[in-house]
């Protein structure tokens, strides 16, 4: 299949600006791929779908508020600076990108001030990585804790481009599961951000397993694809990790042939990597840079929620692959007739 496969016509209107009120009340699409049937329901209606002793995998990785403003040493420009992860945790170095790049080489000094212009926080760029992409090293001498409080207060949540507003304190706690645990995302996964407490509640109270597993979504999930034959695509490489308690928990709902569904892309790229010889869910830490498109053969998920994606995107190709090229492209016209929201803010899908 090519890129243009997977090209549709999204109304602006349709992209959400903001989350609902409630996490569990977004519109839910069940999509059914043995027999073709869309059901259409609300997101807290998903336990209905699950039995004692299915499965679901989490991915509790935590965003962190990755976009900050600082200021270029002597000539005080400002200088907007995206954290896209840690190289070394010890040295504080970081992958960043920086805006406007031209003015930033290898030697600027960075200053990062509260809303009282204390300084608070310096950073070096000690190199060039791709033509907005830098390498800086943060001068604190700080603990972790203390580095974490300062990014947290100086940082804002790094909300993607389509959502046209500036972050709210809102988006503080709503661009963020509930279960987030992992400081590494500079991207919510999104299909988590439908569980709500009540609801989790309700799955263990009805016998429903979780797995949770680590997977840092990187900016590259969203990269645009440049290339028509889908096989020449490269994905960025992501961090994930994967423990022996989810393994076991995974592979004994596999082994007893109970429904196991993949909160998210991102689960479902974490786990597809890290597939033993005797297709089980293997513990695994390490970079994935897989990307997944039709045909392809799912080892370990028999089921999926996800939020409805771009065109032409990585998110939306691995939905096709999952669920079926011809049903789910059906499925977003659907969609877009029925006024489902789009996006990380919007409505949800489960594959079944």
């Amino acid at each position: 299949m090519k890129l243009s496969n997977f090209d549709f016509q999204l109304p602006p209107e349709r992209i959400a600006q903001y989350p609902l009120d409630m996490r569990d009340e977004s519109k839910m699409m069940v999509v059914h791929r043995e027999t073709g049937k869309i059901e259409h329901k609300i997101f807290k209606d998903i336990i209905e779908y699950f039995d004692e002793k299915d499965c679901l995998v989490f991915n509790n990785t935590k965003v962190f508020p990755a976009r900050l403003f600082g200021k270029k040493e002597k000539t005080g420009a400002k200088i907007e600076v995206f954290l896209l992860r840690e190289l070394n945790h010890e040295s504080r170095l970081w992958d960043v990108l920086v805006d406007p790049a031209r003015k930033i080489r290898v030697g600027n000094k960075l200053y990062f001030n509260d809303k009282e212009e204390n300084e608070v926080l310096v950073a070096e760029v000690v190199d060039n990585t791709t033509s907005r992409g830098r390498t800086i090293r943060f001068l604190f001498d700080g603990t972790d804790d203390e580095f974490n409080d300062e990014l947290q207060k100086l940082g804002s949540t790094p909300l993607p481009k389509y959502i046209n507003r500036t972050p709210e304190t809102i988006d503080r706690e709503r661009y963020q599961t509930i279960y987030a645990k992992k400081m590494g995302a500079v991207a919510a996964p999104t299909a988590g951000l439908h569980f709500s407490e009540s609801l989790m509640k309700r799955f263990e109270i009805k016998g429903v397993d979780f797995a949770e597993l680590t997977l840092h979504v990187g900016l590259g999930t969203f990269r645009d694809i440049e290339v028509e034959d889908l096989s020449k695509h490269k994905m960025d490489a992501e961090y994930y990790d994967i423990d022996s308690k989810a393994a076991l928990t995974v592979n004994t709902a596999k082994k007893e042939k109970r429904r196991i569904c993949s909160v998210g892309t991102t689960s479902m790229r974490a786990m597809e990597s890290a597939v033993s010889a005797e297709n089980l869910l293997k513990e695994s830490t390490g970079w994935t840079n897989k990307f997944i498109y039709p045909p392809y053969d799912f080892h370990i998920a028999n089921a999926m929620v996800t939020n409805f994606h771009l065109p032409k995107s990585s998110l939306v190709i691995m939905v096709c692959a999952f669920g079926g090229y011809d049903l789910i492209m059906e499925a977003y016209q659907e969609a877009i007739k029925n006024d489902y929201r789009f996006y990380s803010y919007g409505d949800s899908m489960l594959i079944l």
